[in-house]
């Protein structure tokens, strides 16, 4: 077992390097093609994250605003043709997409999709559409762990820590927060307050060396650079629930939005591969008003910080941004959501707390410390995922003044919000997760006994045959009852053995009409037995091994007194009564 494990670690590690090693090449990809498609041809450079290497210089091509209309279609188009034509999986954002492996596809994930998502994903946000890297830099991480685990013939169960802990390297890396990435893929994958907790150890080791990997390149400062925002007044926990509030209304219009957007693209009667260059044609004409919501918007969130816009602007912005993220992704683009995600959130905060400052002049309120907070909640509230968070918005900023008021705009934005989703392949918890099944259905009938079936409805009259019956007799029995199996007794009325209904079918065919020669004891065998005290689990084994869908239930002192029969259709209905009556309404 512990050689097992330090296999599965070890494998971590490998993908963690790997995870690191993509990371770096997509972002180079996205920087280049943002470089030539925005810069060289339009003169627009959208701002990167302060706390991020410059990769190309600033271009010295005049701003030609005009081009903005059509560059994000182009992309769209470009990025629509490579999807549909190699991968049609791809589209949308990965981090859904990995979520969906896990629970559904035994962790299994093509071996082209990590390639064609980062190409796809490169060229929609580095032509300005409005998408984040999470999602491209999480299917590949994930599908390099799931490569991987299917070159060494690995199990499901392995194949899906490895994607999960590649989705965490991934993200860990491109957003310089290793720990929360590994939080991120354990809390990502359920709705409710529910965790893949065995996914934690073997995630935090591949996000930790992916980050390593990915910072050796682009520089180990924070994403953003913030101030050292404080929090020391107890009643500043007021206009922060307030900003709770707003975070979860703007969280519910978003997905709205986005799903909304998704569903009419996909009524539209065209080839797939052109719908995401209409999508990127509205963001061009949203981005031509609006330059700061293409890309990534992370120049949103510095210039947030700055203090250099005001309220209505920064309403403005996130407005802006939903939009285009909805119609650059939900036509079929390809790119994450959490980026923009931070960016709206970013945006509300600030204007919640230029409007707080306004409205509570004695407080002392700091706008920068909203805009911060904002980030951590309304991702939280999009998403379902409030622990890991407040943990990725502190190191992305490098600020870990706020965890008192992000904790507290987190879980109350995610209470409020928890029935929705941006990730709309998440499960409510590990209960329904196929993943989890065998597990679950494990737990369940090791807790039931077989008295507890019978005392349900199981118990019930049941046929027994002396050992000197013969065929005739045994096939009339067969022909007026449901059971699968006879108990056989002895003269003295004891278990002598077992006789079923498919060595019935067999003795016909062999014995003919020669019934009167065959009896009951040639044909019984050895009978699978249970005590009423043994419990379910302990039964389907037997069923299992004797190829029987009954066995014979025998008195705990005197295993040879038959006192009923459990079959299959009985266990089951004793495992669906229990699991039903565990199952929260």
């Amino acid at each position: 077992m512990a050689r097992k494990l330090g296999r599965l670690l070890m494998l971590c590690g490998l993908v963690g390097v790997v995870s690191g090693i993509g990371a770096i090449a997509f972002v180079w990809a996205l920087e280049l093609t943002k470089h030539y498609a925005l810069g060289v041809l339009a003169g627009f450079s959208p701002a990167i994250p302060s706390g991020e290497l410059q990769l190309f210089p600033e271009p010295a091509t005049p701003f030609r605003r005009w081009l903005l209309f059509f560059i994000p279609a182009l992309g769209g188009i470009l990025s629509g043709l490579i999807v549909y034509l190699f991968a049609p999986e791809a589209e949308g954002h990965g981090t859904d997409a990995a979520i969906n492996s896990y629970h559904f596809k035994r962790g299994e994930v093509r071996a082209r999709i990590p390639v064609i998502k980062a190409v796809a994903s490169a060229i929609t946000i580095g032509t300005g559409g409005s998408g984040g890297r999470e999602g491209p830099i999480a299917q590949i991480g994930a599908g390099f762990g799931s490569i991987l685990a299917n070159l060494l013939r690995l199990s499901a169960y392995e194949r899906r820590i490895l994607l999960a802990s590649g989705m965490a390297a991934g993200i860990g890396a491109v957003f310089h927060a290793p720990l929360a990435g590994a939080l991120f893929a354990a809390e990502v994958l359920y709705r409710e307050m529910d965790m893949e907790y065995e996914v934690i150890v073997p995630a935090i080791i591949s996000s930790v060396i992916s980050y390593a990997v990915f910072a050796s390149v682009f520089g180990w400062d924070p994403l953003f650079e913030s101030r050292h925002f404080l929090f020391r007044n107890p009643a500043e926990l007021v206009p922060y629930f307030f900003l709770a509030l707003v975070l979860a209304g703007g969280a519910v219009i978003f997905i709205r939005t986005f799903y909304g957007v998704r569903d009419v693209f996909r009524s539209l009667k065209l080839p797939n591969y052109l719908k995401p260059a209409i999508g990127g044609l509205v963001v061009g004409v949203i981005g031509f008003f609006l330059p700061a919501a293409l890309g990534t918007g992370y120049g949103i969130v510095d210039g947030a910080f700055a203090g250099q816009f005001g309220l209505t602007l920064l309403l403005v912005l996130a407005a802006g941004k939903i939009l285009t993220t909805s119609f650059s992704i939900g036509s079929g683009g390809s790119g994450g959501v959490f980026g923009p995600s931070v960016v709206i959130g970013g945006a509300l905060g600030g204007a919640v707390g230029i409007a707080m400052q306004r409205i509570f002049p004695g407080m002392s309120i700091d706008p920068g410390a909203f805009v911060m907070v904002g980030m951590a909640g309304f991702f939280a509230a999009a998403a379902n995922t409030p622990i890991s968070t407040v943990i990725m918005v502190s190191e992305m900023t490098g600020n870990y003044n706020l965890l008192v008021p992000s904790m507290w705009v987190c879980i109350i934005a995610y209470l409020l919000v928890r029935r929705s989703t941006i990730y709309e392949r998440q499960l409510p918890t590990r209960m329904d997760s196929p993943s989890h099944m065998g597990e679950m259905m494990g737990g369940i009938l090791k807790r039931l006994t077989v008295a507890d079936a019978l005392a349900n409805g199981a118990q019930k009259p049941f046929v027994m045959v002396n050992e000197t019956a013969t065929l005739r007799e045994l096939l009339d029995k067969f022909a007026g009852t449901k059971q699968a199996c006879f108990p056989v007794l002895d003269r003295h009325g004891n278990l002598a053995g077992m006789v079923d209904g498919r060595d019935l079918r067999q003795a016909i065919r062999e014995a003919g009409f020669i019934d009167q020669l065959v009896i009951a004891k040639e044909l019984a065998v050895n009978p699978p037995k249970v005590t009423p005290q043994e419990n379910l689990y302990s039964a389907v084994h037997k069923m299992v091994t004797s190829q029987s869908d009954e066995v014979i239930v025998v008195d705990e002192e005197n295993p040879q007194k038959v006192i009923g029969i459990l079959s299959r259709t009985d266990l089951v209905a004793a495992y669906d009564r229990q699991f039903l009556s565990a199952t929260p309404v």
